[in-house]
């Protein structure tokens, strides 16, 4: 990367100068930008806006609220709810109070949320609706510190559960008492004060409490800006769910350089509101990219013909495209001339199905499959894969969008202050302001992944001369055939997403076993159109997967990506589950990552027959 004297002192001057806590940081904002959008939601059918001093409004309601309620600094203020705008507010009127947020996925199970609750101290719980107050009533004996819960949609109970509106009408009564009773909380935050507690997945155990200050996010959030990826006239499309650490980090970005957000966690809408609100970037999960990338291309399969035959030369000269700028070069001569034509005829129509606004889109959370992440690229919405934990405030390292900064199958360069190395068995070190204070109530587990301000990922991974850094694995999931072969299972995994377009998860096995073997899933969505199409048309889910026209159809890809595999990699045999993996299960966590050793051990008879001649 070249960078002179002046870009390194720009980030240098933003990032030392950064605001002393998320609270500030939206004051400095409001001041700033006080008329402008700051968030756009779906409310009645239509998009409605809210500016930034309405937003500041609605937020020192609920700040007051909560003090009203004896909310004291840093006390832990739970939100159990998708993502929405009530969320945002919520969320906005903790760091006023000087609370912490505790952030609870609504698709948690009652065991998880006494575990998170009671953990945590929380006094306080914002919930999204009479489920997720009934679920808090079922365990409301073992949550005694809960003195309060806030619903969004639904009616309060007069005692224990009020509505939104009675916390934000207690806020204004305290506010015309005490009128800067706000001012003065914000005036006492310290930038090493608590501000989020945020649950690990709990994908080997118990979920840990990450603790994460205030300093934290007002550095990720200046440290993002200090790369210029983003300005004042981007439009953010916002879905993540904010429990997880990506979301969160995704709301201080605005707060930080003063765009718009649109706020709509509706997964099953986001396709139809990209036109509708046109947005200039979005963060997303590997998952949205995998079922963009199989249903175009079933699709057009589908099509056949010389559709499919002129798809697939645009696709290829985009590729070839995509390629030149990886190495640093615009393309040129007859290049330019083909990627001109293939882009007015093909390209630029499926960018407009993103709203036609779109410059990139930012990865996160999960592997990317190196052949999808270049698909985008080759049809003009290149992905910047990043990389980062709960325990790094989400991002550590983000791919740029300069030519020959993007380098797909690699997250990137480091953001700005932060640091990586490799220490035992290459595992990634990473050392920065970012970085977790540590795990709540745990000092041995805290102890254990840091190590004089370096935390010990668990990941392994490679440093380019570049200064890319690449993800190789998790390094609890490495294991080792009993032919004495390392298998790495996350990258087969990732790369079958990107071979199979009916996709949804991949749980590779073979840890002392004499071959690989795997559990496949299949996408509801994308299988229902195979079924139509291979005359199965209203057959259900389970009888469509157990087929032997589906199996030799799945045969066919794993068959494919075997190919590219080494021999002692290769899946030899394989089960297809006539469901999918759930969270209700315990399969799979609320962030939609695969509990690996729960998924083995609950179908390790299945596997087993796998394995007998």
């Amino acid at each position: 990367m070249v960078m002179n004297i002046a870009d390194e002192k720009f980030e240098r001057d933003l990032i030392d100068n950064r605001a002393r806590s998320v609270a500030h940081l939206f004051i400095d904002r409001v001041a700033k930008s006080g008329q402008d959008e700051a968030y756009r939601f779906p409310q009645g059918g239509a998009w409605k806006s809210m500016t930034w001093a309405q937003t500041d409004t609605h937020a020192r309601q609920i700040a007051a609220g909560l003090v009203a309620l004896g909310v004291d600094a840093e006390d832990r203020v739970a939100i159990a709810s998708s993502t929405r705008l009530e969320w945002v507010l919520a969320d906005l009127g903790n760091m006023l109070a000087g609370a912490a947020t505790t952030t609870v996925y609504p698709t948690s199970q009652l065991a998880d949320v006494v575990h998170i609750l009671t953990d945590s101290g929380s006094r306080v719980v914002f919930a999204e609706d009479t489920d997720q107050v009934e679920k808090l009533r079922s365990g409301r004996e073992q949550i005694p510190d809960v003195v309060k819960v806030v619903v969004f949609d639904g009616e309060g109970d007069g005692e224990w559960v009020m509505t939104l509106d009675e916390l934000r009408e207690l806020g204004r009564t305290r506010l015309e008492e005490t009128p800067d009773v706000i001012d003065d909380r914000v005036a006492g935050i310290k930038p090493q004060h608590l501000a989020t507690l945020i649950y690990t997945s709990g994908t080997t155990g118990k979920a840990k409490g990450v603790r994460l200050s205030h300093d934290c996010w007002t550095y990720e959030a200046s440290a993002v800006d200090s790369t210029g990826l983003l300005n004042a006239g981007d439009v953010q499309y916002l879905w993540l769910p904010l429990s997880h650490v990506f979301g969160k980090m995704l709301l201080c970005l605005p707060i930080q350089v003063g765009f718009p957000t649109v706020v709509d966690g509706r997964v099953d809408k986001i396709i139809d509101n990209l036109p509708e609100t046109q947005p200039t970037w979005m963060g997303a999960a590997p998952r949205i990219f995998e079922k963009v990338y199989g249903k175009i291309n079933t699709m057009m399969e589908a099509d056949g013909g010389a559709k499919l035959k002129l798809y697939r030369w645009a696709v290829e000269v985009g590729t070839k495209v995509a390629n030149e700028r990886a190495d640093g070069r615009e393309p040129s001569g007859r290049l330019a001339i083909e990627y001109k034509l293939a882009d007015k005829i093909i390209l630029s129509k499926i960018r407009a199905r993103f709203g036609g606004h779109v410059r990139y889109f930012i990865s996160g959370s999960a592997a990317l499959n190196k052949d999808i992440a270049l698909w985008f690229s080759a049809i003009g919405l290149p992905i910047l894969e990043g990389y980062g934990l709960s325990e790094s405030s989400a991002a550590a390292s983000v791919n740029r969008p300069y030519l020959g900064a993007n380098q797909v199958g690699t997250v990137g360069w480091p953001l700005p202050g932060t640091e990586f190395k490799l220490g035992e068995d290459d595992e990634l070190l990473v050392k920065g302001p970012g970085v977790m204070q540590g795990y709540w109530n745990l000092e041995r587990e805290t102890a254990e992944v840091l190590t004089d301000g370096w935390f010990h990922t668990g990941d392994i991974g490679e440093i380019a001369e570049s200064g890319h850094i690449r993800i190789t694995d998790r390094k609890k999931d490495l294991f080792k055939t009993s032919n004495g072969k390392y298998v790495s299972p996350g990258a087969i995994e990732a790369m079958f997403k990107g071979v199979c377009p009916y996709a949804s998860n991949l749980v590779v096995e073979g840890d002392g076993r004499k071959f690989v073997s795997a559990i496949i899933t299949l996408d509801e969505d994308a299988i229902a159109e195979w079924a139509e199409k291979n005359g199965m048309a209203g057959k259900s889910y389970r009888d469509v997967v157990t087929s032997d026209a589906c199996r030799e159809m799945v045969q066919g890809y794993v068959d494919e990506m075997n190919l590219r595999l080494n021999r002692w990699e290769q899946i030899k045999r394989f089960i297809i589950l006539p469901r999918d993996l759930s969270v209700e299960e315990g399969e799979i966590t609320p962030s939609m990552k695969i509990k690996r050793r729960v998924v083995v051990k609950k179908f390790k008879d299945d596997l087993d027959e796998l394995y007998t001649d």
